[in-house]
């Protein structure tokens, strides 16, 4: 998925904007955003009043200037959401695109195909997809394998293979296939399609509110019902000091003294950040797990197809003494028929073309018994008659021989020991209680994983590789790819509880996988990033996917989630800082006439009572869109130390937000009496 053309300078995108802040004026719509709620009520109430001072004949201009700003201030709050919007409306559209009518080929319970819409299909369906057709639905590939075209989705021109059995068998409605034919399982209802989920992040009606906005949002309803408390109260001092305060000036008052920026612009940063996190390829599902993963400080990646490409392929046959290669090359053959793992495909291959296999017709025995390859066995192979033929890991190969008193040649350790050091896989291939030799599956790490895991460690983030290998290939893997940690000869279950045992620790867990074995560590981990090419079931159990398959995404997520969270911390602390200039304008003009020792308190001094009013409620509406690029854009989030990072941004957002108010505010007092306007 490209980025979208559109920015925050496109007309047309403006003058939607612009449409849509005006129809957000409807109250039924607007008390989303209590804060500007009661702005507007307050916009009201002046109207009132000016419409009064027009036909009672009575001054009515200043009345008039303040009603016309106080609108300007929701009608902006109302623009700097639209805009957001606008953009994340221009994602969704150029999403639905892909989305065409297309024609699935539905294959029915009696074996004939027919022909229906693919929004007519459902969730255990299953459908034929052939060469230049388009995958009607989300699916699993349960027979066959294709070249697919995934760039509508993903951005990237790059065919990918999609096969089944394996880690790499999902695949995505609105991609093409190649070449290739595959028989699909209809995974996701109409409605309900990553494509679909995939719209509905990006447009913001569909975009839930996260914890922290949520109790940021509570914090600014209480403070706003404070300030409406302290003007009521200021009206019965008022009358009790028989001081005359009008209302407009009241209203102003409030309005000012509320969280007024915040409050308009809080809606804007969340729905950007969630734009930002679609342009980079990732597609959240809880808004929550984008909040987590700005906090985030140990990461879990499991190895293959995330450190490494994903296929381990098997590169050579190595005999021990005395054993023939074509005999070993034979054995393995026969023990990888039924191991659909791309590594069991890859010795059958190897066996096939680099030893001559190919065209010769190997007999598979009568009667023979297959037995799959699993995750907690990890071992595979064959029986028949009194044979028993297995392939798999050291440990589980070194299990399988002592229970039928055998041993391991010092030739097999020897080998093992120097593929494992070299980063590779070893899988020992037995007969009986007898070692045939080693395959030598070779494991290829990803290009920039060590320099993107240098970053993480930048950030503060510690980074643990899981795998199923042995100790020494890990070590070796984790040694190239610069991880800061690993587990060795790991099962689903571990990887599960080694995330329980962090979390009970207060740290907060991310984990990277695409396979089906990492789906409940996925499910457990605060952050679940799974790979667009894992398999479905991963897809499921994440709460985040990444549509590239790129494991250092995280790094990006992290910074994502970090800039929300710092540029709505920012623009909070800006909002509260320059209320207060906002103080020192307007309640000098409130009491000053009567009590002119107030007079003081003017610091800017400001040229009348109605100019300060003025100039305090100017400088509250203007500074909203002047603050909406920043909101759209986030404010730059920088590797460093968390106390170094709060003290920069509460200098130039709280020492910025409390000066820079001063400034333009007597700015516009001067504009406003050169201009005789007050």
């Amino acid at each position: 998925m490209t980025e979208s053309k559109n920015t925050i300078w496109d007309p047309a995108l403006f003058l939607t904007a612009f449409k849509d802040s005006i129809i957000k004026l409807n109250p039924l719509t607007l008390y989303k955003n209590p804060v500007m709620l009661v702005v507007e009520i307050g916009s009201v109430i002046t109207t009132l009043v000016t419409i009064n001072s027009i036909f009672s004949g009575e001054a009515y201009f200043f009345n008039f200037q303040i009603t016309l700003w106080l609108w300007f201030t929701v009608i902006f709050s109302n623009f700097a959401e639209s805009l957001a919007e606008g953009r994340s409306k221009a994602q969704a559209e150029s999403l639905q695109k892909t989305r065409t009518e297309t024609v699935a080929n539905k294959l029915l319970s009696n074996g004939s195909i027919e022909q229906i819409s693919a929004t007519s299909l459902r969730k255990g369906d299953f459908v034929l997809v052939g060469e230049h057709e388009t995958i009607p639905c989300d699916g699993q590939i349960v027979e066959g394998s294709a070249l697919l075209d995934e760039s509508a989705i993903t951005g990237e021109s790059a065919a990918v293979l999609r096969e089944f059995g394996g880690d790499k068998d999902a695949v995505t409605i609105g991609t093409k296939v190649i070449s290739g034919n595959v028989k699909v399982k209809i995974t996701a209802n109409p409605g309900d399609t990553f494509l679909d989920h995939m719209i509905a992040m990006v447009e913001s009606a569909h975009r839930q509110k996260t914890p922290s906005e949520v109790a940021l949002e509570i914090l600014l309803i209480g403070l706003t019902v404070v300030f409406v408390v302290v003007i009521v109260t200021l009206v019965g001092f008022s009358r009790y000091l028989n001081i005359s305060i009008p209302l407009t000036v009241l209203i102003s008052l409030l309005v000012c003294l509320m969280p007024t920026t915040i409050g308009a612009l809080l809606p804007a940063i969340g729905i950007s950040g969630m734009e930002r996190l679609v342009r980079n390829n990732v597609i959240a599902v809880s808004g929550r797990a984008i909040e987590a993963a700005g906090d985030v400080d140990v990461v879990l990646l499991d190895k293959t197809g995330t450190i490494t490409l994903g296929n381990r392929i098997a590169s050579e046959f190595i005999p021990d003494d005395g054993v023939d290669e074509n005999l070993l090359a034979e054995v393995a053959f026969l023990s990888s028929i039924t191991d659909e793992t791309p590594e069991g495909r890859s010795i059958v291959t190897l066996a096939k073309n680099k030893l001559g296999v190919r065209g010769r017709d190997i007999q598979i025995p009568e009667g023979a018994i297959f037995v799959p390859f699993s995750v907690q066995t990890r071992i595979s192979g064959i029986d028949y008659e009194n044979v028993e033929i297995r392939k798999g890991a050291y440990d589980a190969i070194e299990k399988f021989i002592k229970e039928r008193n055998g041993t391991f040649s010092l030739k097999i350790k020897q080998v093992f020991e120097m593929i494992s050091k070299a980063g590779g896989t070893p899988l020992i291939v037995v007969k009986n209680n007898k070692t045939l030799g080693i395959v030598y599956l070779k494991d290829i790490i990803k290009e920039g994983i060590k320099e993107r895991l240098s970053q993480l460690r930048k950030l503060g983030i510690k980074s643990i590789m899981i795998t199923g290998d042995n100790p020494l290939t890990a070590a070796t893997i984790a040694r190239e790819s610069g991880v800061d940690d690993f587990v060795a000869e790991a099962k689903p279950e571990m990887k599960l509880q080694l995330i329980r045992d962090y979390q009970k620790k207060g740290h907060l867990v991310a984990m990277i996988g695409d396979g089906t074995n990492d789906a409940p560590a996925l499910a457990q981990a605060d952050v679940g990033v799974a790979m667009n090419a894992g398999t479905q079931a991963a897809r499921e159990a994440s709460n985040m996917v990444d549509l590239d398959s790129n494991p250092t995404k995280l790094i990006s997520i992290v910074e994502i989630g970090k800039q929300i969270l710092i540029t709505r911390g920012s623009l909070t602390t800006f909002s509260v800082a320059n209320d207060i200039s906002k103080y020192f304008a307007i309640v000098p003009a409130m009491f000053s006439i009567q009590y002119p020792v107030l007079n003081t308190l003017n610091l800017m001094q400001l040229g009348t009572p109605h100019s300060a009013v003025l100039s305090a409620i100017i400088f509250n509406a203007i500074i909203i869109p002047m603050l909406i690029p920043l909101s759209l854009k986030g404010v730059e989030y920088r590797a460093v130390q968390a106390e170094k990072l709060l003290r920069g941004n509460m200098l130039v957002y709280g020492v910025g937000g409390l000066v820079l108010p001063f400034i333009c505010i007597k700015g516009i007092d001067m504009l406003l009496m050169s201009l005789h306007l007050v």
